[in-house]
């Protein structure tokens, strides 16, 4: 059955991929308007995490945040699609880094690196980035449950040489790699909201409290990581540009839990400049009233701002 759905789907996909970027922005045209005006799709949950971030914005401003966010997501549905198709010239040419002299300057003193970012802008494209560095570049993702689609989807994201791990196998390649002297650089898009029952640190995203992610201090600080921030801008439809920006060189010299902090703090940053670019249809705030409850049955160290 699931190759028989995997056979089905997925030459549609493909051939969608072959289509020229207009035709893929119409059909984004169509999806958002099916999307936002006619299922309505998560219109809730984004405009209450809009308004969690935004208190200040009057309703008005609010709905036209929402739907400009809509309009950029069904654009990338559309970009990820073309992203099986897509060659080397086309990608760099939608797909630019700013400033990738910084990442290369640690990369040639042998320094091993914690890529980090949000879902923010476009970032399905960033496949191109073997193109530009020597190092081996790890991207790690959740496992599918079509194994024909998982196939299929891991072997175009490494087509420019990127090394496709599944999340669950990310620190014990990072471990392999750290004690074989091997260099590395790990993607962590680290804006997501973790499990209540897992989390080890509360703080404010947006002035929200909210349970963190805090793998990004966690491993930088054991395996020696440079931790690098990557920023993507939307410069106009189709086309992005990426900005590197260091974090820190030394993560040992934190305190606890100061690293994850200044990473929310640029995070933040970025979103505010374009937010509605953001992946406002996750439930960032969903465990926001959970603090008490997570202090109560969970907390071993409580920790939180």
């Amino acid at each position: 059955m699931q190759l028989l759905l995997f056979g089905i789907v997925y030459p549609f996909a493909w051939l969608f991929s072959r289509l020229p970027m207009r035709i893929l922005y119409l059909i984004s045209d169509v999806l958002f308007f099916l999307i936002y005006h006619v299922f309505g799709y998560r219109k809730e949950v984004v405009m209450k995490n809009i308004s969690y971030a935004f208190p200040e914005k009057t309703l008005t401003e609010k709905e036209q945040l929402s739907k400009e966010f809509f309009k950029h997501f069904t654009d990338i549905l559309m970009e990820s699609v073309k992203a099986f198709s897509m060659g080397e010239k086309e990608i760099f040419k939608r797909y630019a880094y700013k400033n990738p002299e910084l990442l290369n300057s640690f990369v040639n003193e042998e320094k091993s690196i914690a890529l980090v970012g949000a879902h923010l802008a476009n970032w399905e494209w960033c496949v191109n980035l073997p193109l530009i560095t020597k190092i081996p570049i790890y991207g790690s993702y959740n496992q599918l449950k079509n194994p024909y689609f998982e196939k299929a989807l891991k072997k175009s994201r490494e087509r420019f040489g990127f090394i496709g791990i599944k999340t669950f196998e990310t620190v014990k390649i990072m471990m392999l790699n750290y004690q074989k002297q091997h260099q590395g650089l790990y993607i962590l898009l680290s804006d997501q909201s973790p499990l209540v029952e897992k989390t080890l640190y509360w703080t404010k995203f947006f002035g929200v409290k909210v349970p963190v992610h805090t793998g990004l201090e966690m491993l930088s600080k054991k395996f020696d990581l440079v931790v690098i921030n990557h920023h993507t801008k939307k410069i106009k439809r189709g086309y992005y540009e990426t900005e590197f920006e260091l974090v820190t060189e030394n993560p040992k010299s934190f305190e606890n839990y100061e690293l994850t902090e200044k990473y929310l703090n640029i995070t933040e940053k970025n979103i505010i400049q374009s937010p509605e670019n953001y992946l406002w249809s996750h439930n960032r705030f969903k465990h926001k009233d959970r603090f008490e409850e997570w202090t109560n049955n969970y907390s071993s160290k409580k920790t939180n701002r």
